[in-house]
């Protein structure tokens, strides 16, 4: 279960990005998994939900939300539980802005063993 004391508490700032989430309204079978599930079809379940967070406008938030929070379950930001337990294992945080609101995903996906794709996109204005 997730620590809610590392939750950043109820300021619609912090949470706003939740709103434009590619995830939202969509099934959450996608991106958490059902008891017992291995192998092959846990692999192709967390490939179709890395695919929509390939797309999403606030993987960034999601990933620095989900690693902050040390979130145990389901895909967050394009990361799977096994993925975010090792960036953990070897830090994340130097690759997160300054209030670690956002993070530079290519930068994880990199230190994950994934090929660098692109540096932190500029904050998006409001």
């Amino acid at each position: 279960m997730s620590n809610v004391r590392r939750l950043p508490g109820p300021i619609v700032d912090l949470w706003d990005w939740q709103r434009l989430g590619a995830c939202r309204g969509r099934d959450t079978a996608q991106f958490f998994h059902p008891d017992g599930e291995r192998g092959s079809s846990r692999n192709r379940r967390e490939a179709g939900a890395k695919a929509v967070c390939g797309t999403c406008p606030v993987r960034a938030e999601c990933a620095a939300h989900a690693l902050t929070v040390r979130e145990p379950y389901g895909v967050w930001g394009g990361f799977s539980e096994s993925e975010r337990l090792r960036l953990l294992a070897v830090g994340w945080e130097d690759l997160a802005d300054r209030r670690r609101s956002r993070v530079d995903v290519g930068r994880l996906e990199a230190r994950l063993g994934r090929p660098f794709r692109s540096a932190m996109p500029e904050q998006r204005s409001a």
